[in-house]
Formats: C-alpha cells, sequence, structure tokens
C-alpha cells in the first residue's frame, strides 16, 4: 500500500522524500499529481515504489542528470490520496 506523505512517499519498506506539485496536463487535457525527487537516491527509490507512473529523462552525454519524477493521472486510482496530500 503507497502511502503520500508530507514530505515523502513509502510503500511500507521504501522512502522516497519527495515534493508535490498538481496541476492540468496540457497535451493529454487531465489533471496530474507531480512527485518529484529530492535526490538522485530518493529518484531510484521513487523508481521502485511507483514504477509504472516513474520518469528519468537524464542526458548523460550532455551532463544534465535530473533526480526523477513519477506523475499520477487523473485516471489513476492513486491520483485522489495524491492531491490531497498535494493540497495538505
Amino acid at each position: 500500500m503507497i502511502k503520500f506523505q508530507k514530505h515523502y512517499v513509502t510503500n511500507g519498506t521504501i522512502k522516497a522524500r519527495v515534493s508535490y506539485r498538481h496541476f492540468n496536463l496540457i497535451t493529454e487535457d487531465v489533471m496530474a499529481v507531480t512527485l518529484y525527487a529530492k535526490s538522485f537516491e530518493d529518484g531510484r527509490n521513487l523508481g521502485k515504489i511507483l514504477s509504472s507512473e516513474y520518469e528519468n529523462n537524464s542526458e548523460p552525454m550532455t551532463d544534465y542528470f535530473e533526480q526523477g519524477h513519477a506523475r499520477i493521472k487523473s485516471t489513476n486510482p492513486l491520483y485522489e490520496a495524491a492531491k490531497l496530500r498535494c493540497a495538505a
């Protein structure tokens, strides 16, 4: 069971520090909550917790590294819980 806390998300065994953002995806015309990892380690953990929603668009050839993020769209069953945490 995935739990959205104020400063992190967890599945009971793995914890990833995140920040939240709720917005409308213009390209798909759906609402979404995006969880941004705070560090590279948190990004790896976030990928383990939310594997199907996780993205990391790092470009190692140009030295651009991002920590990773998970995007939960309004069609996902986790959306309401993530939206409530984002609003809190």
